[in-house]
């Protein structure tokens, strides 16, 4: 079974030429035939690309056969949603060598096939697959059960094994299939107890190409139940209907299901409703849980691949000898090997499959009734995996007990068992029962088991994994019974249960609007324990472990030397005491047409109040983004006092940054806010200076109040304050007055006064320009990405080179075209008093009247400009 990410796989050679049509496909080209040799031993295969007309579309195919005479049981392999035929190429090899005939194929819309994204529907790519079988029964290399009925298995990963169990519930001429990773019934995947996992949504749309590669209706359904938040029922039947499901009544083959412990997308339960329905019709199940999945962590690609063979052997070669494993197996992982350093992997095993009940025992759990927030806006969101990073395996950390979830306090209850007094293994779905109340109509819950360490210093989330449920009618209260994560958890001699009920989940939709929800307990936790599972005496092969553990390492070696090598030039002594220098600095963003900042170069100094001025474009915002860190430079250099500016430069930690609006927890205060953002940067308390800060913030007694009840202006210095924490030494602001009223701004003004009053640096990019006027004391103005002037607020208000021309009437456009094109002048723009005029070096204001009274403009005062507005708009000649 390849589960691995697309990519071709080996080499083809010896082409000769090999085109067979069938009756119920067209074949409309094909590539021809090629040797394929994986080593000096293995036998020879021969592969056939061709693109055959199917159902009004076009699939691309291959097909592999061994080197040998005489018909062969068939397989047809399915790619991943989002790859292609490519991505099983491997696999498809090695079971020719092993006397398949091997039909490879990509799905509609991926690879070379042509048509919309069906989500394997009934008409669409299970249609398609049934001609493919048509095509086959028609093969001379592929041996028949009957006519037209040639004998077949399926296996595939992902959206390949969801076709696998699809087509042998639609189609009898299926004998054997081996899905792997996949779901049972997609609607429960995509909405779990009514609620939107939203995230992997939102990848399987993009991984498709995007919402237009889709059938029509499957775009229009995913944009509204995206817009909403919430599955309707029109939703949930058009997944069901394209779900395996739908036709499991009619799926009576040898199955082997092979499912994903570390995987938020099709979790552990899907196989369990799989073998529980194939199981009632009669046919033999076996499922085999791998340490993999989705989300990560070992795939086992040798085994699992090596267990479908035998699979194949036994059902469709007939081997009747063929030890096809346990009818159960899960593999386990155990920390690290004391001895050697070895990262544990072992399996378990049952003769029976025990399901997610088996063995269950009571723990009780204490904990008052609790009150908690679902803040507006669902946000910020309680982290558990992080869908679509795959190989990055959070969930493989936490079986290795790391712990790296994250709960947001006020945002969930908590209930917690007793130390447990003997190793405890869980494995299958624990169910607890609580009584929801909510001040809204529905409730929207996500619960999740963790392993508490007996300190208390450290949970684990097995497998990162969550339940969410819809509570509805929850306003009037209710019992709500809950199906927690199906795992393979050992919580070891002194950790506690930890019953965790949150409010939010980064991977789902929560609703928008706040609301209070109040939880008690209702029973004891119940956890299944799998009596019959017992592990394998030894470790599987030390490849097994040491191969991917070593590939990491090398990556963070390869990623840590990477940065020594690029990072870090020698500070520079001489600007020890220099808060910044940019010096030549140039971006140009991938795919434009112009550079965001080109040549800018300025210094600023201690004690400073700097204004960034520009137009919309100017380039400020990627200006502050490559001080920051955030971005890197194509050309020239930050420094921050001698530092030259990297990603992750540890002089850094000596910048504060307001970029945008700080997140809040809106039931906690303003003070217990910044002591847990503080926590959050694993910094000493001490090294906070959180009561300085607050000082200068100003914010007095509303430091004790909660943050919902905060005006904007409060929120704002609250903001300020947060990026003031341990008094960096440079604080950038990228707008702080933004939603303002006068008053308001006037005391953030006081705000940025006082931190740099002693001796700090403070660069604030506004666009209120009286503002900027009052507060700043120099200033870099920006144009096209260009610096257009640099220096004191004083200098270039009261430039001597730029006139304010007053005149007795309004000036028209033409005339003012006429003064601009005159000798000695560089800009000249109206303005509702008269003409804004800026002198070059060879200008004169004698000149410029004479040559106004010859143009007949009726000039009543000529004068220096005093305004930075104005100064603003003639530096860039109108462009704001």
């Amino acid at each position: 079974m390849d589960l691995r990410p697309p990519g071709l796989r080996g080499r083809l050679r010896r082409p000769r030429r090999w085109i067979t049509a069938a009756a119920s496909v067209v074949v409309l080209a094909g590539a021809g035939t090629w040797t394929a040799v994986a080593d000096d031993d293995a036998p020879p295969v021969h592969q056939a690309d061709r693109v055959m007309a199917v159902n009004g579309v076009r699939i691309d195919t291959s097909y592999f056969t061994p080197d040998t005479a005489g018909r062969h049981p068939a397989v047809l392999l399915g790619h991943g949603f989002g790859g292609s035929k490519n991505d099983v190429r491997e696999q498809a090899e090695a079971l020719a060598q092993d006397g398949y005939a091997v039909l490879t194929w990509s799905a509609r819309g991926f690879g070379k096939s042509t048509g919309k994204v069906g989500l394997n529907g009934p008409k669409a790519e299970v249609a398609d697959v049934e001609k493919l079988i048509d095509w086959l029964a028609e093969q001379p290399t592929v041996q028949l059960d009957k006519k037209g009925d040639p004998r077949v298995g399926m296996a595939g990963g992902s959206y390949g094994g969801a076709i696998a169990l699809l087509t042998a519930g639609h189609d009898a001429r299926v004998d054997a299939i081996a899905p792997a990773i996949t779901y049972w019934n997609l609607s429960d995947a995509l909405f779990p107890n009514g609620v939107f996992k939203k995230l992997w949504a939102g990848i399987f749309v993009n991984t498709g190409g995007g919402c237009d590669k889709f059938e029509p209706r499957i775009c229009e359904m995913y944009q509204r139940v995206a817009e909403s938040g919430t599955p309707d029922a029109a939703a949930e039947k058009m997944l069901e209907e394209r779900s395996p499901s739908a036709v499991g009544d009619r799926i009576k083959v040898p199955t082997l299901l092979i499912q994903g412990q570390n995987d938020s997308l099709f979790p552990l339960d899907q196989a369990d409703a799989a073998e529980k329905a194939i199981k009632a019709n009669g046919a033999p199940v076996d499922v085999d849980w791998i340490a993999g999945g989705h989300d990560g962590g070992d795939m086992e690609t040798s085994r699992v691949q090596s267990r479908v063979r035998s699979w194949f052997d036994r059902y469709l070669k007939d081997e009747k000898t063929t030890d096809t494993g346990p009818a159960f197996r899960v593999t386990r992982t155990g920390g690290v090997d004391s001895t050697d350093g070895a990262a544990q992997l072992r399996g378990a095993s049952d003769d029976t499959y025990p399901g997610l009940e088996s063995g269950r025992k009571s723990i009780a759990l204490t904990g008052r009734e609790q009150d908690f927030a679902n803040p507006a806006g669902a946000n910020p969101p309680a982290v558990s995996a992080l869908p679509g990073l795959g190989g990055s395996g959070l969930s493989q950390l936490s079986s290795l007990g790391v712990g790296v979830s994250l709960d947001f306090p006020g945002q969930f209850a908590r209930f917690d068992s007793k130390p447990v007094t003997d190793d405890l293994r869980i494995t299958g779905a624990p169910t607890a029962t609580v009584h929801v109340k909510s001040t809204t109509d529905d409730a929207v819950l996500f619960a999740k088991v963790y392993d508490v360490s007996p300190d208390g210093t450290r949970q684990v989330l097995p497998s990162q994994l969550v339940s969410p449920v819809r509570v509805e009618g929850a306003k009037s209260g209710k019992d709500v019974t809950i199906a927690l994560p199906a795992i393979d958890h050992k919580i070891d001699t002194g950790h506690r249960l930890r019953l965790v009920l949150a409010s939010t989940d980064l991977g789902y939709a929560s609703p928008a609007a706040p609301a209070t929800y109040t939880v008690s307990l209702k029973g004891d936790l119940e956890v299944p324990t799998a009596p019959g599972v017992s592990s394998a005496a030894a470790p599987l092969p030390s490849w097994v472990w040491w191969l991917p553990l070593a590939g990491a390492v090398l990556a963070l070696l390869l990623l840590l030397t990477g940065r020594r090598r690029t990072a870090m030039p020698a500070p520079d002594p001489e600007l020890a005491e220099v808060p910044l220098q940019i010096t030549d600095l140039s971006k140009k963003y991938a795919g434009g047409d112009r550079y965001s900042v080109r040549d800018l170069s300025f210094r600023v100094e201690k004690g400073q109040v700097l204004g960034l001025l520009g137009p919309n474009g100017a380039g400020k915002t990627t200006s502050l983004r490559m001080l920051m860190g955030l971005i890197k430079p194509d050309g020239g250099e930050i420094r921050v006092f001698g530092h030259a500016i990297r990603p992750g430069a540890p002089v850094l930690s000596r910048v504060g940054s307001f970029v945008e609006g700080a997140g809040f927890l809106p039931h906690l205060s303003g003070r217990e806010n910044l002591e847990l953002y503080w926590r959050a940067t694993g910094r000493p308390a001490e090294d906070s200076h959180l009561d300085e800060a607050l000082e200068i913030a100003g914010l007095g007694d509303a430091l004790a109040r909660a943050v919902r009840t905060y005006s904007q202006g409060m929120r704002q210095r609250l903001a300020i304050a947060q990026a003031m924490l341990g008094l960096p030494d440079l604080l950038i602001l990228d707008e702080p007055t933004n939603g303002l009223d006068p008053p308001q701004i006037r005391e953030m003004r006081e705000v940025m006064i006082r931190y740099a009053a002693a001796g700090r640096t403070v660069i604030v990019s506004s666009h209120l320009l009286a503002e900027v006027e009052q507060t700043c004391t120099h200033l870099v103005v920006m144009d096209r990405g260009r610096l257009v002037q640099a220096g004191p607020v004083a200098e270039i208000i009261g430039s001597g080179d730029t006139l304010l021309v007053g005149t007795a009437s309004p000036v028209e456009e033409p005339i003012v075209e006429k003064v601009a094109a005159l000798p000695g002048i560089v800009s000249a723009l109206r303005t509702d008093d008269g003409i804004l005029i800026r002198l070059d070096a060879d200008g004169s204001a004698e000149r410029l009247i004479a040559e106004l009274v010859r143009l007949e403009v009726p000039v009543q005062s000529v004068g220096p400009h005093r305004r930075l507005e104005d100064a603003f708009l003639t530096l860039i000649g109108g462009a704001a």
